[in-house]
């Protein structure tokens, strides 16, 4: 039995999320549909966790297990040739029968890209939200700052994030490594997230909260006293989700 590591890139406009569903496309069904065909059986494929409907990744990872004799390289070219445009495969690899998609990460990147400028090209309002009124960046970047180190991130976890009748020792403990925003070009900033693990739309609800602050609509100590507060009704709304991307994971 063969563990193949796959590296995936895919466009998330058009599915509703990773995870597979009954009714609705998927970036997990779509693979597993034409893994089943190469297979001629069905074969489950192991993401590195869930994305939201509408959100993009350039660095998703995955891995099943196959009898066949085909090479990696092989299942790259084949799976390829039958996804659609949206999807592609960027890496194929065997590796370790004990390597595990979800539970071997250590660590994720996001990335969410904000238009912010009066007119956007057509052609980027699927990757970036668009918001008219000028941000302050640096008040952006001090919220940032905020959450950098090891937090309880209770107020930006969506209900539903978790089991809540598994005992879990960290709860809603994460911690994030870097936190920053920065210029990607004219008009475009992109903040950069990276953590040890994200709770439920924890990313676009920190994102969200971080945007009130830029538009003055929230001071730089009520974001504070959100992040401490714990709770939900405390943070700020919910960013799009067409502005995110997974960008990396780190084993």
């Amino acid at each position: 039995m063969k563990n193949i590591r796959l590296l995936i890139a895919f466009d998330g406009t058009d599915f509703n999320g990773w995870q597979l569903q009954p009714d609705a496309p998927t970036i997990q069904g779509e693979i597993e549909r034409n893994l089943a065909i190469i297979h001629n059986k069905k074969i489950t494929l192991h993401g590195a966790g869930r994305t939201d409907a509408g959100v993009h990744a350039s660095g998703m990872v995955a891995h099943f297990h196959t009898e066949k004799s085909m090479t990696a390289e092989a299942f790259l070219k084949g799976l390829n040739s039958m996804l659609p445009n949206s999807i592609r495969i960027l890496v194929a690899k065997e590796v370790d029968n004990s390597f595990h998609s979800r539970f071997s990460a250590k660590s994720k990147t996001y990335r969410y890209t904000i238009f912010n400028g009066e007119i956007m090209m057509p052609q980027e309002r699927l990757y970036a939200l668009h918001v008219r009124p000028k941000l302050n960046i640096d008040a952006m970047q001090q919220c940032l700052q905020i959450i950098r180190g090891t937090h309880d991130f209770g107020c930006f976890e969506t209900a539903g994030s978790r089991d809540l009748t598994v005992p879990c020792e960290r709860g809603s403990i994460r911690t994030i490594y870097e936190a920053d925003i920065t210029n990607n070009k004219t008009n475009f900033y992109v903040i950069t997230i990276a953590g040890d693990g994200f709770l439920r739309h924890m990313v676009r609800n920190i994102v969200g909260t971080t945007l009130e602050v830029g538009l003055s609509r929230r001071t730089l100590k009520g974001f504070e006293a959100a992040l401490f507060s714990k709770k939900r009704s405390e943070a700020g709304s919910t960013a799009p989700a067409h502005g995110l991307t997974l960008s990396k994971i780190f084993y």
